[in-house]
């Protein structure tokens, strides 16, 4: 019958088939024909399968369940009142069908008959008894007690087959409840380490063989019980120290079998409370991991070394040279390089820095740079400028090492990196002149990097006259000599550059403008550069070059003080906006120093100045900015600003600026609040939320939600994802609308709760939101 309906070529032959089977079938059940009855319903079951009514044999199955013959039981499935044949196969074919089928109700039911099972001397009826009762405690995790004496019991016996289910059942026991996880402790922990014992030392058995390797499968088992038993207790971890020493010692890594038993005791030493001796030769054993040709051991041990790292740092530090290999992905030939495997060892190597490290670490790093491949700049850019930016406790060492990295990749550097580097620079005018000279440079070799060019510009325009002067040259620079022409001729290069964007050509008229005023003898060319630019078919540009031309030609008395040097930004200001603005991308150990406004140490006689915001002068996007009241502060923001979108003052007004909030924050997860309101309704505020995943573990299954007062009103759309990537590599975003019914006269307030998963396991957060602007 299956290969007359496989060989139908169209649905009306494969029904016509159907039919006369079925037809056939009707007939045999109405003769009642006991021989046939178990095929002819296994002809309608693969009917069924198809999608055609079968329900007129129904009662066939019932009948099959009565009969005597295991074919006949077999087919119908249900054989479950015979928990007690004296036939051992239809017996397991009842527990099959039980743990597969089996309701809570059911399970209570027959929960003892399974128990009793365990009495049987036949193993493959002990082995089917326990995988069944794994199923019925995951069903009715109240029946745990009733199988933790059985359970234990199993651990005793020699078949490998009841052992290894045994273990799975202890283990599923150690799950379900507490109660069952102690009395396992205190009765099972020195029952495992014997059995461990007993498999490594065996002699050669044939039947359990596998590479050498006595029962790699029973291994894994028992390894990862004594985890669940030895996490967090000290007692239990001490019986089990010397027996995984001599599993990690004498177990041979040259075949899968034997790596795969290296990776759970490593996974069991870092997980229970072991010796530091323990721990050192555990992670040594993922270092020889990491020299694996194969890709999948390396990788798994990346994972398990970011872990380890909470535990052990120092013993990982000791293989950061081989995870750096990882990095760089050692093997010459271009198929052996996996790109997982190197975002993993960033990630790793991210997590080794720290301050004694962190100059050679980064170096590495840059270093590997230079050599690596477009898809692989992005991700290794954003890590070198989060640990520059992390651990430079030496301003010169922080410029230099953005330098090499915009020099390399500046086509990669997100605008909040360059925008800080910025900051940092104007802080420190014992640099200006290293800084602008060291731009000048590599503006020379390197211009098709835009954010070095968008750097280099904005320094030559602020420290023009230092590059010209030579000021303030270190031990460590080469003399050069630049004339006034030459810093024109650069500008004028990064203006007239076809692969320039709109922000570049922006700032390179401010910078000329500036150089204007600071090098009067090339006025007159700066003004004939400028001037070009009022024929260009971006409508800024074209607005700067005619307002510039007028500043250089009929404003000669005010251009000094309106080009003058910019002020100090204030940095502290700068880091605080950025850690509100844009979540994630700012590290932990800097979040602190920009809270500190009090800690911003100025050079000798340089007073604090109002703040600047940098993002009014630099920030293209921005349109949340106030704008001056003055007149004359509109011209002056209408002069340097080098916005593209519409003055926000005129857009916004009638309503408010209301600041991001961080609405929640544990050791793992961000989530950032940012308000907007619909004008004439200021009952409504649309909040969007960013979460931002700052562990090492991906979620998944990440669902928000949030419960309000009465007399407010929420709505929550769909999430953009329920994935949350790792270590803050991605964000999930939600919008949400609020109504205020009681808007001015009570203060918004919410509750949050968010649950994921962690490796298959659930997790919940809850918190409060009670920091909302005012005016919502």
């Amino acid at each position: 019958m299956i290969r007359a309906i496989r060989a139908c070529k169209t649905a009306a032959e494969e029904r016509g088939v159907v039919r006369k089977e079925c037809a056939a079938i009707r007939a045999a059940i109405s003769e009642n024909d006991p021989d046939y009855r178990h095929r002819n319903l296994a002809k309608l079951m693969f009917i069924h399968m198809l999608g055609y009514p079968t329900h007129f044999g129904q009662m066939e199955c019932l009948k099959l369940i009565a009969s005597a013959g295991f074919p006949e039981k077999r087919i119908g499935y249900l054989g479950l009142i015979d928990l007690n044949h004296s036939n051992q196969y239809i017996v397991g074919l009842a527990i099959c069908a039980l743990g597969n089928i089996c309701s809570a109700e059911m399970a209570r039911d027959l929960a003892p008959e399974v128990e009793r099972l365990f009495q049987t001397r036949d193993p493959n009826i002990k082995k089917k008894a326990a995988l069944c009762s794994i199923r019925i405690i995951r069903k009715v995790p109240d029946l745990s007690e009733n199988f933790m004496s059985p359970a234990a019991s199993l651990l005793k016996e020699k078949h490998h087959g009841v052992l290894i289910a045994g273990v799975q059942l202890c283990t599923e026991l150690c799950k379900a409840s507490a109660e069952a996880l102690d009395y396992l402790r205190k009765n099972c922990t020195e029952v495992l380490v014997r059995i461990l014992k007993d498999v490594s030392n065996s002699p050669y058995a044939p039947e359990y063989d596998i590479a050498g390797i006595t029962d790699p499968f029973l291994h894994i088992r028992v390894l990862r019980l004594m985890r669940t038993l030895g996490q967090g207790d000290a007692d239990s971890s001490d019986f089990m120290n010397d027996i995984l020493a001599q599993v990690a010692t004498k177990t041979e890594s040259n075949k899968n079998a034997g790596n795969a038993i290296l990776y759970e005791c490593v996974e069991t030493i870092m997980g229970i409370e072991a010796t530091s001796g323990l721990r050192v030769l555990a992670i040594n054993i993922l270092g020889r991991f990491l020299s694996n040709r194969d890709n999948n051991i390396r990788y798994v041990a990346l994972n398990i070394l970011m872990k380890a790292i909470a535990v052990d740092a120092q013993a990982v530090q000791r293989h950061r040279a081989t995870i750096l290999e990882c990095v760089k992905c050692a093997y010459e030939t271009l198929q052996d390089s996996d790109a997982s495997i190197r975002k993993r060892a960033l990630e790793l190597v991210f997590l080794l820095v720290n301050d004694t490290n962190v100059k050679p670490l980064t170096k590495d790093l840059i270093e590997y740079l230079e050599v690596s491949d477009q898809e692989f700049k992005g991700d290794l850019t954003v890590k070198i400028c989060l640990i520059v930016e992390k651990f430079s406790h030496e301003k010169l060492w922080y410029i230099d090492q953005m330098l090499k990295v915009l020099i390399e990749a500046g086509n990669f550097v997100k605008d909040e990196i360059w925008h800080a580097l910025v900051v940092v620079i104007s802080n420190v005018p014992d640099l200006h002149g290293y800084t602008v000279r060291s731009l000048y440079k590599a503006l020379q070799n390197s211009c098709e990097q835009e954010s070095l060019v968008r750097v280099a510009v904005w320094c030559i325009g602020e420290y023009g006259e230092l590059l010209i002067n030579n000021v303030g040259v270190l031990d460590v620079e080469e003399p050069i000599t630049v004339t006034e022409s030459d810093a024109v001729d650069v500008v004028e290069i990064s203006l007239k550059r076809h692969s320039s964007d709109i922000t570049t050509r922006a700032m390179s008229l401010i910078a000329l403008l500036k150089l204007s005023s600071r090098f009067p003898p090339c006025s007159e060319r700066i003004r004939e550069i400028i001037i070009q630019q009022k024929g260009s078919l971006v409508l800024e540009l074209q607005q700067r070059s005619l307002e510039f031309n007028a500043i250089i030609q009929k404003h000669q008395n005010i251009k000094s003080s309106l080009v003058e040097r910019m002020p100090v930004l204030d940095e502290s200001a700068y880091h605080n906006k950025k850690a509100a603005s844009a979540p994630g991308n700012l590290s932990e150990g800097k979040t602190s120093q920009a809270t500190a406004a009090a800690s911003l140490k100025l050079p000798n006689g340089v007073a604090k100045t109002p703040a600047v915001p940098l993002v009014d002068l630099l920030d293209l996007s921005s349109d949340d900015i106030p704008q001056p009241s003055s007149s004359g502060g509109d011209f002056l923001h209408d002069l340097l600003g080098i916005g593209l979108a519409p003055s926000p003052s005129s857009a916004a007004e009638g309503s408010s600026v209301y600041p991001s909030i961080v609405a929640y924050q544990s050791d793992s997860l961000k989530i950032m609040f940012s308000f907007s309101k619909q004008p004439g309704n200021p009952q409504t505020t649309v909040i969007q939320a960013m979460y931002t995943n700052m562990s090492s573990n991906v979620y998944t299954d990440f669902l928000f939600q949030a419960a309000v007062p009465k007399f407010v009103q929420l709505k929550l759309d769909p999430g953009s994802s329920n994935i949350l990537p790792s270590s803050g590599n991605g964000s999930i975003t939600q919008r949400m609308v609020i109504t205020n019914t009681q808007h001015g006269q009570r203060a918004l307030a919410m509750r949050l709760r968010i649950s994921y998963k962690v490796d298959n396991q659930d997790k919940m957060e809850q918190g409060q939101v009670n920091n909302f602007p005012a005016g919502l």
